[in-house]
């Protein structure tokens, strides 16, 4: 029965088998998520009208996936305040800015460091970063191990499109 859930999750086929809640919790969790390799603009259109709808008030920073090839995926990030930096140490993060602009602090050291989990680092701010504008068209580079923060986005918003590039 695993074998066909994770052959129907793989296919895309979107059956459920009913075969009791332990054998579907396995199943969702062994399934790797289903490929999407497409977007339209009006699907762009409409996560971004999404993420400006349904951001949870005071959240400085929503994301939504948009594409999925494991172990890549592509996401929509709707920033509408200073988000607090990151260091991945086991990836590089690409960037596209599709609508607004904001700044860039990239290099420096994480004060108040904290790990967020096995390959994540967080803090309270960046020391020693170099600041850039980034604005709609731009396209950035964050290697891994280097803290990063998009900080003060002009008109209220900036919607960037991220990727979390696996590194060995």
């Amino acid at each position: 029965m695993r074998a066909m859930a994770m052959t129907a999750a793989i296919l895309g086929l979107g059956l459920t088998l009913a075969a009791g809640p332990a054998l579907a919790q396995a199943a969702a969790q062994a399934a790797p998520a289903p490929m999407n390799l497409f977007a339209t603009s009006a699907q762009m259109q409409a996560l971004i009208a999404n993420a400006r709808k349904i951001r949870p008030p005071g959240q400085p920073a929503f994301n939504q996936r948009i594409l999925t090839l494991a172990p890549y995926a592509a996401n929509l990030e709707h920033r509408t305040a200073t988000a607090p930096p990151s260091v991945h140490e086991a990836h590089a993060e690409l960037f596209y800015v599709v609508e607004g602009a904001a700044t860039l602090i990239t290099g420096g050291k994480l004060v108040d460091e904290k790990r967020t989990n096995g390959t994540n680092l967080t803090g309270a701010a960046i020391a020693g970063g170099e600041p850039r504008p980034i604005a709609k068209g731009d396209v950035f580079l964050v290697p891994q191990n280097t803290p990063h923060q998009i900080v003060d986005p002009k008109g209220g918003e900036v919607i960037l499109i991220s990727m979390h590039v696996p590194r060995s």
